[in-house]
């Protein structure tokens, strides 16, 4: 099991760092004592072996919310190392003038604010939480650090290459029933040839050898997407240095059925090619190409 303790500083950016975990299939558990983590732990490997639940990927989130509890956090780390299971301490932390800011801008209580001012709720947060700090195997401080480079921090600590740290989903639809939702990039293949006014062809769809073969005997169907390719491989470095973790292409014909499920499959077949973590639906593939608008008309 690959065990990550996040904790560390109120504001310091816990709750991004466990969205930046879950993205990577960590499963993350908020706000506990760490008087119950060794039978947690326990019952995690114990589904590994075929009882209870099986995860691999496992992640708690401790902080001065469980506050007296956290004296009982030393003898949890060491149950959990005799269990045999390896952990990493990942501590985040900031500077009070940061943390005052933030929590100004949020107006959120500090969790130790009773009685105290802010400063001097963070000023005895950071004495209780010194035990936590000094058991430490990453201390990352986020004072003048963006979130994606934060989850840079991260994804570093976890070993995680970046081709695959980000999910993308290729998706083909047809415009007359409307663009997808989510789409982050949109590409119009309905200046391609379109097999639906050729009688044996109009019943088939992109995968279907006599489609490829049609499309793939005009040449701006081969410029146009090596064209796309270059765009896409140029810009998802970039996504992922920003902190994307999902980037969703859309791929629109007329009807969705012909030139959109040609193209996003090559697309696809050359994200897959080279690395990258892709998967692939065809939204609009089994509507009867038969119903055709009659405001379209031959392109």
């Amino acid at each position: 099991m690959d065990l990550i303790i996040l904790t560390g500083m109120s504001g310091a950016g816990k709750s991004q760092a466990a969205n930046i975990l879950e993205d990577q299939g960590y499963f993350c558990i908020d706000n506990l004592p760490p008087m119950v983590l060794p039978e947690l732990v326990r019952t995690f490997i114990k589904g590994q072996g075929g009882e209870g639940f099986a995860i691999d990927k496992l992640a708690f989130v401790v902080d001065v919310r469980s506050n007296e509890y956290l004296k009982g956090f030393g003898k949890a780390m060491s149950e959990i190392q005799n269990l045999g299971c390896p952990y990493r301490i990942i501590f985040l932390e900031a500077n009070d003038s940061v943390l005052v800011s933030r929590y100004r801008q949020t107006r959120r209580k500090h969790p130790l604010s009773a009685g105290l001012s802010l400063v001097e709720a963070i000023e005895k947060e950071r004495s209780v939480m010194r035990g936590v700090r000094a058991r430490a195997t990453h201390i990352i401080d986020t004072s003048l650090i963006t979130l994606s480079a934060l989850r840079e921090e991260i994804l570093n600590i976890i070993e995680v290459e970046d081709l695959s740290t980000m999910d993308i989903h290729i998706e083909s639809f047809g415009f007359k029933y409307g663009i997808p939702g989510d789409s982050d990039v949109t590409c119009d293949v309905r200046f391609l040839p379109n097999p639906f006014y050729i009688p044996e062809l109009k019943m088939l769809c992109g995968k279907d050898e006599a489609i490829i073969k049609f499309l793939e005997e005009h040449e701006e169907t081969g410029q146009y997407y090596e064209k796309m390719m270059d765009l896409l491989c140029f810009s998802i470095p970039f996504y992922i240095r920003e902190g994307k973790a999902r980037l969703s292409v859309g791929v629109g014909c007329t009807g969705g059925r012909h030139r959109s499920v040609y193209m996003a499959e090559r697309f696809y077949e050359g994200l897959k090619a080279k690395g990258f973590r892709v998967s692939i639906h065809h939204r609009d593939i089994d509507k009867d190409p038969r119903y055709f608008p009659l405001e379209e008309k031959k392109a």
